[in-house]
């Protein structure tokens, strides 16, 4: 079955073109498809285009995964600086935001997986920074005794994207409802005042 045919966008409007690949290839990852079904055929099957089409805007298949990622860490970024936004007591603030994190590679787990492939260093500093900012902002209010904000953020991290991992890979375990909280205190220092 081929896709309908797509009109031509008007003059000066083709990186349209380019968002609705991106578009499409977030789409197939989303629907459980993994990298292998992120093909330039797939993509051009599902906005209607002939595949060479995209080699205006992408050279491959990993280019288009790699403005994939580069969409996803600042969709997760935004989501992680509004939900921060949005709550005024750092304690809650903080566990608020690893709530949208781990939220966020639930409802889009092989767009998470792309993500953190090899792409993490020079992508993910946004949504770190979000991560930075929440715990500095314990420490300051006493709620969290760590001395080393930004150190102790890379051991929350990593005890985040343990868990989104392993609820990818073990989606149908019996998670305790609580478990952002048991992972958030230890991990982040803290402290009830």
């Amino acid at each position: 079955m081929t896709a309908p045919h797509r009109p031509r966008n008007p003059r000066g409007e083709g990186g349209r073109l380019r968002e609705q690949i991106l578009a499409a290839a977030s789409e197939l990852l989303d629907a459980g498809g993994g990298e292998r079904a992120v093909t330039l055929r797939a993509v051009a099957r599902r906005i209607g285009i002939a595949p060479p089409s995209i080699y205006a805007h992408f050279p491959d298949q990993p280019a288009i995964l790699l403005a994939v990622a580069r969409c996803g860490f600042a969709d997760l970024a935004a989501r992680l600086r509004s939900t921060a936004a949005a709550v005024e007591e750092p304690r809650q603030r903080l566990h608020a935001v690893c709530r949208t994190y781990l939220e966020y590679a639930r409802h889009h787990p092989q767009r998470y997986r792309v993500m953190f492939g090899d792409l993490w260093t020079t992508q993910g500093t946004e949504a770190m920074r979000v991560l930075t900012d929440s715990l500095t902002a314990c420490v300051a209010s006493g709620h969290a005794i760590g001395k080393d904000p930004a150190t102790d953020t890379i051991v929350l991290w990593l005890g985040l994207h343990g868990l989104a991992h392993q609820r990818i890979v073990a989606g149908s375990y019996a998670w305790p409802t609580d478990i952002t909280q048991r992972l958030t205190v230890p991990l982040a220092h803290l402290v009830e005042i």
